[in-house]
């Protein structure tokens, strides 16, 4: 009788729900992925009291994906919109007399280049500081509120949009760097970034730095005498990744003076890790690259130096996991860093020797199973973290006494409309032994005992792993019935360097026997059908299932996405001009390096699976050309496949139709050769 009363009380309380007009949870479509907001780049208020951030939106019917500003309070008692309309805001930043909010943005700029803007905390319309013919793709405050530092990337000499409108001829490219190719930017000519101060009240903007090499990442001292930035010198920078910290007086004319010195990389920008001045303004605290030859696989630590010059220090030598984003504590006695660990990315704090548990292992502020990517820290102590878990996309939240409270709530309302499945973290191990770590998402509408259709879906990289944050692409297959299997193979950052150095010249090998482990374990646990198993990735990811499909026979249908099998033909054709010869060495001089790891392409005629190939038409980080080749060789070979090719993207697709083009493609790929599965 109990249950019965129990079953009537929820069954009363579904149809109050929908009387008042609510819709019961649905399954997600690829066009859900336009109503998820992305929530980033958290920056506190001087104060503590209030925080801004950026919130991404995407727009299907103007086809544009809009940032605009955000602030919330402390407290929780607001949470409202700063600026509006479809251009792109980013990168807030609070003056530290908390009286303006400077930002980027492209608005008003015939050439879309970002531009510095400036947004009175007390209201009103934002105003444009800088007209530069390039653009600005960075800042900092001085102490003083009064002063900034930009960072400021040469124009185009062509002027490509110019000459069209004057209809004149553009000029040919000449190119005579030795990287002379990057995606987005296009073919590197002599365009470098370098430092700019800006006054505040004059809008006057003088040169700080110059030369052939880009200055980055600035960040002031707190006294704000001098401004550290990070920089890659030498006689011919493009050669190397040795980006090393210098020092340079907030002045113009003044000369900068190198602090770090050793061969491997110091604060390397794509680390996004500024340096972090000690509040006393005596230490800088920076993150520190491994083996220059060991390229992405090897570990990062974290490191002090005295800003007068002398011996760095490492002060996690024992720890062999990633690290970035240093941030000193108010009180000067510990550094905060985000670790990359076994599926997660934590905030911990790290001990200076003298200090409280001096070489105690780092502390983590906030323990749980999810992923942090950006924080900030407030004068007072106060944290707020952007975090997100695989049942919930990326919010900023407070962190108070080891626990989180959430202050955006931007995707509240959406999940509330959603049903997502259940995510699971596993382990296997390969065929050699080793220990596989990796998810499982299940479908939202699993039936117990019944095997699973399951797509595999290797990660790109191949240096980063699958963790704990919410995955709109791999719950959308779960959502279409698929069992989807993320392992993170050899060659996956998160557990240290040997792990990732397991593929190091040996690409689509013993990650490749990861990836069938996974798999393997999918089935002798009852859950995939052996039978009905499919296999795609992007990037990495697309080479990866490139090899898998030229290993064995056992997949029915494959998406390879921005690929490369051919590896000869990316030599000189793409960015990585550096890794290529620090890991394989020259084509000329290992030939049987290059032959090996381009057996996808090399031995084609093995490969048996229907495959649909797509690309970006402007990717420069792995060329259409490799999916082009790969889609040719198929297609002589009979097999059944597809090119679909997505007109001026790059590596990562931006326009949100191509996005969703890609979503329904998937779909119905896996579904015409897998079958779809039953409801």
């Amino acid at each position: 009788m109990r249950m019965l009363v129990r079953a009537l009380f929820i069954l009363c309380l579904f149809s109050i729900r929908f009387s008042l007009g609510a819709s019961p949870p649905h399954l997600l479509k690829p066009q859900d992925f336009a109503a998820i907001r992305d929530v980033d780049e958290p920056n506190f208020s001087p104060d503590g009291e209030r925080a801004v951030y950026v919130v991404g939106t995407v727009d299907l019917t103007k086809d544009k994906q809009p940032k605009n500003l955000w602030l919330a309070k402390w407290d929780g008692s607001e949470n409202r919109a700063l600026t509006f309309g479809e251009n792109q805001q980013t990168h807030p930043r609070w003056s530290q007399d908390g009286k303006w909010i400077a930002f980027l943005s492209g608005r008003g700029d015939e050439r879309d280049n970002d531009q510095l803007w400036i947004l009175s905390s007390a209201g009103g319309e934002a105003e444009q500081l800088t007209r530069e013919k390039g653009s600005v793709d960075d800042f900092a405050w001085a102490p003083d509120s009064q002063r900034l530092v930009l960072v400021v990337h040469d124009p185009d000499p062509r002027e490509p949009h110019e000459k069209e409108k004057e209809k004149k001829t553009v000029p040919p490219i000449v190119i005579d760097r030795f990287q002379f190719k990057k995606d987005i930017e296009g073919y590197l000519t002599n365009r470098w970034s370098h430092l700019k101060l800006l006054e505040l009240a004059t809008h006057k903007v003088d040169p700080l730095t110059s030369g052939k090499y880009d200055d980055l990442l600035p960040a002031w001292s707190p006294d704000g005498r001098q401004i550290a930035f990070v920089t890659k010198r030498g006689a011919d920078p493009d050669r190397t990744e040795n980006w090393d910290i210098y020092l340079i007086e907030p002045k113009p004319g003044a000369t900068e003076r190198q602090l770090t010195t050793t061969p491997e990389a110091d604060a390397h920008p794509d680390w996004e890790s500024a340096p972090a001045w000690s509040p006393d303004s005596r230490t800088i605290a920076y993150i520190h690259g491994g083996d220059p030859k060991k390229i992405e696989y090897a570990t990062r630590s974290l490191a002090i130096i005295p800003a007068t010059g002398g011996e760095a220090k490492i002060l996690t030598p024992s720890l062999d996991r990633n690290l970035a984003q240093p941030h000193w504590s108010p009180d000067g006695k510990s550094i905060l860093v985000i670790e990359e660990n076994d599926r997660t990315e934590t905030l911990v704090r790290v001990f200076l020797a003298g200090a409280a548990e001096p070489g105690s292992s780092p502390m983590p502020l906030v323990p749980s199973r999810r992923k942090t990517t950006a924080y900030d820290l407030s004068p007072g102590g106060q944290l707020i973290i952007r975090a997100s878990t695989p049942d919930r996309p990326y919010e900023i939240f407070a962190v108070e006494n080891d626990k989180l409270r959430c202050l955006t709530k931007q995707n509240d309302a959406w999940l509330a409309s959603v049903s997502l499945g259940k995510v699971e973290e596993t382990s296997c191990k390969s065929q050699d032994g080793t220990e596989v770590h990796g998810f499982l998402v299940h479908p939202p509408n699993e039936k117990a005992s019944t095997k699973l259709p399951a797509i595999l879906r290797p990660h790109g990289g191949p240096q980063s792993e699958y963790a704990n944050e919410f995955d709109f692409e791999k719950q959308l297959f779960a959502a279409n019935g698929y069992l989807v299997i993320l392992p993170n193979p050899r060659g996956s950052t998160g557990r240290g360097t040997d792990y990732a150095m397991g593929i190091y010249a040996r690409w689509g090998s013993v990650d490749v026997q990861d990836d069938l482990a996974a798999v393997d374990d999918a089935v002798a646990r009852g859950l995939a059908d052996p039978n009905r198993l499919g296999v795609g990735g992007w990037s990495y990811g697309g080479m990866s299932t490139n090899c898998l499909i030229a290993s064995t026979t056992r997949f029915k249908a494959a998406v390879s996405g921005a690929s490369i099998s051919n590896i000869l033909a990316g030599y000189g054709t793409d960015q990585y001009i550096r890794d290529y010869e620090y890991e394989l060495g020259r084509p000329w001089e290992h030939p049987e390096v290059w032959e090996k790891v381009s057996y996808p392409f090399l031995h084609a005629d093995r490969i048996k699976t229907p495959t649909l190939f797509l690309c970006g038409e402007s990717d420069f980080n792995v060329p259409l050309l490799n999916s082009e080749q790969m889609y040719q060789a198929l297609r002589s070979l009979g097999v059944p496949t597809e090119l679909v090719i997505y007109p001026g993207q790059f590596h990562g697709l931006k326009t949100p139709s191509y996005i969703l083009d890609r979503y329904q493609r998937f779909l119905g790929w896996f579904g015409k050769w897998i079958g779809k599965p039953s409801p």
